[in-house]
């Protein structure tokens, strides 16, 4: 196993820098998911770490050893890609073996350690078929065992469950999972799927144009957003936002859309004047209150319903576990509780840290009134 640093990473194609110094330290044995939209820079950092490209600048390690110009198969490291790679003509069991026999190592060292992979990813009954007699499921499995078998310091997963249906992406999510928590090897994994970040990841590291906007564990991120960024980016259905001015009068600190919609704020939240974004979970908004909403589409899933419209002119999802006696047309008022508010700069795009977050316990200093982030 090996713990990973990057200090000052950056990668550049010719003239355009698409990976702009990033820092960021992994703990031995961590699961650390990398996140972002397309093109952010997730998976060039990756293969920068894998030694599939150039570092540009900057310095990595990898068990205490710098790793910028060791080639990739000096690196311990074994990499999962979203295509499977596989030898179409060789076995489950050839292609699991490829890498000890091209290192040229004895089959009496590395059958065992095969059969032991194959044992533990549910493969035993596989090992002579070809890979198109195997599930999509079945072959990421292969494509594991391959690398498991080499057992690696590191392993890097890019996006490795892409092609596979929604059923099965569940599913391997749970093994892969299963699979670090025997084995307790470094991970690094790349998606732009969110959900799999939550539930995979001891920590998220949220990229946006290739810099990191936020570094913290699945829950942190979810419940204390840094910015506006990550508290679109994560989260499904994803956060309702307002924007507006913070204004203050005898009813108290309000957040005045540009509609004229007011919405209660907890008193010290914003300097009156502020241009503020408001941000609230759709499972936190809750039924009767001072905010109207007009109901445009309903989707019942079963265990939930989402109830879609518009407040102030930017589209709002209300999730509720009851079935709602409403119909698209019609019109309900909307509660947003001071404890799930979340508050935003509009210009810089950074948290507002508030009193009502800060706890009773904070002292003076650490319980601004408002400050950013």
């Amino acid at each position: 196993m090996a713990a990973v640093q990057l200090n000052g990473i950056f990668k550049r194609y010719g003239d355009t820098q698409v990976v702009h110094g990033v820092d960021l330290d992994i703990d031995d044995g961590e699961f650390v998911v990398l996140v972002g939209p397309s093109g952010c820079g997730k998976t060039t950092l990756m293969r920068m770490i894998a030694g599939l490209e150039e570092i540009s600048g900057g310095d990595l390690t990898i068990g205490g050893t710098r790793a910028n110009g060791l080639p990739p198969q000096q690196r311990n490291v074994s990499m999962v890609f979203q295509s499977y790679a596989l030898y179409p003509h060789l076995s489950v069991y050839d292609n699991i073996a490829f890498g000890p026999r091209i290192r040229k190592e004895r089959s009496e060292t590395f059958k065992p350690r095969i059969e032991a992979a194959a044992k533990m990813l549910n493969l035993s009954n596989y090992l002579e078929r070809l890979p198109r007699a195997l599930s999509g499921g079945q072959r990421q499995r292969v494509a594991m065992g391959r690398a498991v078998v080499r057992e690696p310091a590191l392993f890097l997963f890019d996006e490795p469950l892409s092609n596979l249906d929604a059923k099965l992406r569940v599913q391997m999510r749970t093994e892969i999972k299963a699979l670090h928590q025997r084995l307790r090897n470094t991970v690094v994994y790349v998606t732009h799927d969110q959900i799999e970040a939550m539930t995979m990841a001891d920590r998220i590291v949220v990229m946006n144009a290739g810099r990191i906007e936020q570094i913290g564990r699945p829950l942190e991120l979810y419940d204390r957003p840094g910015n506006l960024f990550v508290a679109s980016f994560l989260g499904s259905p994803s956060m309702n936002f307002a924007a507006g001015e913070a204004m203050s009068d005898a009813r108290g600190l309000a957040l005045v859309l540009p509609d004229g919609v007011r919405i209660p704020l907890p008193e010290g939240a914003a300097p009156a004047g502020a241009r503020v974004t408001l941000g609230i979970r759709p499972e936190h908004v809750v039924a009767g209150g001072d905010v109207p909403f007009g109901v445009d589409v309903i989707e019942p899933t079963g265990a939930e319903t989402h109830l879609y419209g518009k407040i102030g002119g930017e589209s709002w999802c209300v999730t509720t576990r009851e079935r709602p006696a409403i119909e698209p047309g019609q019109r309900m008022m909307l509660g947003l509780p001071a404890a799930h508010l979340h508050l935003f700069d509009t210009d810089s795009g950074k948290r507002l840290e508030t009193k009502h977050e800060a706890g009773p316990e904070a002292g003076p200093e650490a319980r601004p009134e408002a400050r950013l982030q």
